[in-house]
């Protein structure tokens, strides 16, 4: 693991200035890049970590503030479910809006020296992660890589997977209870019907959050060290 440096920046979106986390390995790169999209709890310090562990692997990553458009208060703390789902709400009811904001965020990127244009994969957590499958299917040829968390409501956004262009690697938790096995089930039987290049993970034992340390009800350490080496290893398979 190497030496990184971390700023917050600002990327031109379409509705404004979106607030990011940076994270960079020291050196001049060029470096591939990640997209780190967060959870309904918002640009939180769990998700900013997550962007310092890739770029300590390598990776520019960039975890942008999907909720910018709400002013400077929006996160919620885990324990405020209900100011989460208000969030969330609120991006939802702007339909694909989301996937501009991912394209600035793609855009910024690659205006950076130090990122090697057309190596950029993105990653989600929860809301993140279905936001990620979301991504790959409104961007193709921008995205070379994405691997999406439990993301809850991936099965609605099957009808436009047929857009993807990129692998997916796609963790789930046997136990949770968002995202029962059965839409686990859809999801794979939909990208093997259109042959999709994909590989989905499901730990057993493990629930919704799995992966997240600050979230200690539904932390899984097991399902998170081996879920956090195979998305190393995909990454570095496809975008390395």
């Amino acid at each position: 693991m190497g030496e990184i440096r971390t700023s917050r920046v600002q990327i031109p979106a379409p509705d404004g200035a979106m607030r990011g986390h940076l994270a960079e390995p020291e050196g001049p790169g060029p470096f591939p890049a990640v997209l780190v999209l967060m959870e309904a709890f918002g640009l939180v310090p769990s998700i900013e970590t997550v962007a310092d562990r890739l770029a300590a692997e390598g990776y520019v990553a960039i975890a942008p503030d999907l909720y910018y458009r709400d002013g400077a208060d929006d996160t919620a703390a885990y324990d405020d479910l209900p100011r989460a789902m208000q969030l969330m709400g609120a991006l939802l009811r702007r339909g694909d809006a989301y996937a501009a904001d991912v394209a600035a965020a793609i855009d910024f990127l690659e205006a950076r020296p130090t990122v090697a244009r057309g190596r950029i994969g993105v990653t989600g957590f929860c809301m993140g992660g279905a936001l990620c499958f979301g991504s790959a299917c409104a961007l193709p040829g921008r995205i070379a890589a994405a691997a999406p968390f439990y993301g809850g409501g991936i099965t609605r956004l099957l009808p436009g997977a047929d857009r993807i262009d990129c692998p997916l690697l796609l963790f789930f938790g046997e136990r949770d209870a968002l995202i029962p096995l059965e839409q686990v089930r859809e999801i794979e039987s939909r990208l093997r019907a259109l042959g999709k290049e994909f590989q989905i993970e499901v730990y057993r034992g493990a629930d919704h959050g799995f992966f997240n340390p600050d979230r200690a009800a539904t932390f899984h350490p097991q399902a998170a060290r081996d879920a956090w080496q195979k998305l190393l290893h995909f990454f570095g398979a496809q975008l390395g």
